[in-house]
């Protein structure tokens, strides 16, 4: 899964300062893409890795918690199967699903 932080406002076009990303997405071609696009790859090197690569450690930290909040909402059936098809419909039930969660 991949999680990209730090957004720019609605209306700009979004850019994304890092991108955090599974230990599968750990090739030079990805990261060179992501180097090229001025985005810093926050991705824990594979273990049979031969050149060391540093990441972000916290960062990669908080990948976890984006991760279990899109788990939360895939018990959600009516999100996780997407049975509205119009997004502004979709996008209610997600804000409903997120409220929901919050208040437990």
């Amino acid at each position: 899964m991949v999680v990209a932080a730090g957004a720019a406002p609605r209306g700009s076009r979004r850019r994304f300062p890092h991108a955090a990303m599974d230990k599968a997405y750990d090739s030079n071609a990805i990261r060179a893409k992501l180097d090229a696009k001025g985005i810093t790859p926050v991705i824990p090197p594979k273990s049979n890795r031969l050149e060391i690569v540093v990441y972000d450690q916290e960062r990669y930290k908080q990948r976890n918690k984006v991760e279990r909040l899109f788990n939360k909402l895939k018990q959600f059936r009516r999100v996780a199967t997407r049975y509205e098809k119009l997004k502004t419909n979709f996008l209610a039930f997600v804000t409903v699903a997120l409220i929901v969660i919050m208040l437990r």
